[in-house]
């Protein structure tokens, strides 16, 4: 079997790994290690006062980090034995990184300056729309830049301060939730890890 053949052939097993075993973060409380990173978190301010938070993995998107921290406030809100809670502050912060991922056709090397020792060759040239690039025999032919794909990778992390009331909710407040309705309203949406 060539070479390419079986760095084509690894690189399918392995992304058909890491494919079975990611999945987005679950409604728990927050992990920080292991295959399903995130989750919610919440700090007692004061008697009727928390700042709560929920972390998302690459895979979990803005609205789901969003909907599983308005679920954990509603949550918090009847274990304490409260019936409204208002929001102080909200916010939902994106984190981004890009990558590059080599085209896995590209032709690899042979160990350090193979075939050309301690010397090799480079080029430096200009990719039209590209700007200046470097080309070496390492890194496969010229035009590898252009066969190199761009993988940003996203999280977000929502995070609220709010405060419990009793009693009924006051109307035309669009700050203050009712944390019985939202609990059944988001229920059906709510994912929870797979028991162990």
């Amino acid at each position: 079997m060539s070479m390419k053949k079986v760095a084509i052939a690894a690189s399918l097993a392995l992304a058909a790994t890491l494919a079975a075993c990611a999945t987005p973060t679950p409604y728990q409380p927050r992990v920080t290690s292991g295959s399903t990173t995130g989750g919610f978190s919440e700090q007692r301010l004061e008697s009727d006062r928390y700042r709560i938070s929920f972390a998302g993995n690459s895979l979990t998107s803005r609205e789901t980090v969003e909907r599983y921290l308005l679920y954990r406030s509603a949550e918090l809100t009847v274990q304490q034995g409260y019936d409204w809670f208002e929001t102080a502050d909200h916010r939902t912060d994106r984190t981004a990184r890009s990558y590059i991922e080599p085209d896995p056709f590209a032709r690899p090397g042979f160990g350090y300056g193979y075939p050309y020792g301690y010397w090799r060759p480079s080029w430096r040239y200009f990719g039209g729309g590209y700007g200046w690039r470097t080309w070496d025999p390492f890194w496969g032919d010229p035009f590898f830049a252009d066969r190199a794909q761009i993988r940003t990778v996203e999280r977000f992390e929502a995070g609220a301060e709010i405060l419990l009331h009793k009693g009924k909710k006051p109307e035309g407040d669009p700050r203050a939730y009712d944390a019985r309705e939202i609990m059944s309203n988001l229920a059906s949406s709510i994912q929870r890890p797979e028991p162990k």
